[in-house]
């Protein structure tokens, strides 16, 4: 386990699983109308597959602008999730 994690194949791993959820629950609301929508779910989605992407960034020993490319790409996610859920 310890170099399934080290070598960040575990990371790519959890990427596919969140890849795979989103497009199920973007299918399921879709076709039923019920859920989350597209919009309040993908932003969310998203800042979190960039964080994993800077993790697997980093175990792979790529540079530190990648890293905070990454990073930088959650953020931004983040603040539109952010954006997305204030309420006035």
């Amino acid at each position: 386990m310890a170099e399934l994690f080290a070598s960040g194949r575990l990371v790519e791993l959890i990427l596919m699983i969140v890849a795979i959820e989103a497009a199920l629950l973007l299918i399921f609301w879709r076709s039923t109308g019920r859920g989350i929508s597209p919009g309040d779910l993908l932003p969310n989605l998203c800042a979190g597959a960039f964080l994993l992407l800077a993790l697997r960034l980093s175990l792979g020993g790529a540079g530190w602008e990648l890293c905070c490319g990454s990073l930088a790409g959650a953020g931004a996610f983040h603040l539109v999730d952010l954006n997305r859920r204030w309420r006035p």
